[in-house]
């Protein structure tokens, strides 16, 4: 009887591992990586705006916390959520409407990122909202908020993330412990600006 009672202990045993550390059931691959897009713009960036030939026309400007900027000559316009491309166009067309533009060169230099912010909470040592220079992997922003309490959950951890065009906000599961081992690297998702870590 005791016999026969050793492999059922250690299936128990198996399966209460298993539990601690499940692999969650979603696609992440789906998800999109900032890294392959151009740069979108948002409140707090600081723009550097050239308009080749027309210093006075030029800017440095901040976006304001309702996404505006405001330019030489055409006022304000939104900024916040266009691409500096998608910006450029815009700069263009209003001044066209004032001045000739041919043979004049648009830049728009992005000097200071400072939209790209995402919170760390829960069990890790310093909770709260970081911005960086470079876009940040889960695994750098964990290190960021100094790593993990004692009593933290890493295989339990979530990223919560507003899709930019629903609104919606969509719950991905996170597994550290199978990031930490490498063995599903997928999971390590480059932040978006507005993402936000829980650590349970």
């Amino acid at each position: 009887m005791k016999r026969l009672c050793i492999p059922a202990v250690i299936l128990a045993l198996v399966c209460s591992a298993c539990g601690a550390a499940p692999i969650p059931n979603y696609d992440y691959s789906k998800e999109p990586d900032p890294r392959n897009s151009e740069y979108v713009l948002g409140v707090s960036d600081a723009l550097d705006i050239n308009v080749w030939k027309n210093s006075e026309l030029s800017a440095r400007v901040l976006i304001r916390p309702d996404g505006t900027i405001t330019m030489p000559l055409i006022g304000d316009l939104h900024a916040a959520g266009k691409t500096p491309t998608e910006l450029k166009r815009e700069i263009e067309d209003r001044l066209t409407k004032y001045i000739k533009l041919e043979g004049t060169e648009i830049t728009i230099a992005v000097t200071n990122a400072a939209s790209y912010r995402f919170t760390v909470s829960g069990e890790v040592s310093r909770p709260g909202i970081f911005t960086s220079a470079y876009y940040v992997t889960v695994a750098e922003a964990i290190a960021l908020a100094g790593g993990f309490s004692r009593f933290a959950e890493r295989e339990r951890l979530s990223l919560m993330r507003r899709d930019a065009k629903t609104g919606q906000v969509r719950n991905i599961p996170i597994n550290y412990k199978l990031i930490e081992n490498g063995k599903r690297m997928d999971m390590n998702l480059v932040l978006m600006p507005g993402d936000a870590i829980y650590v349970p």
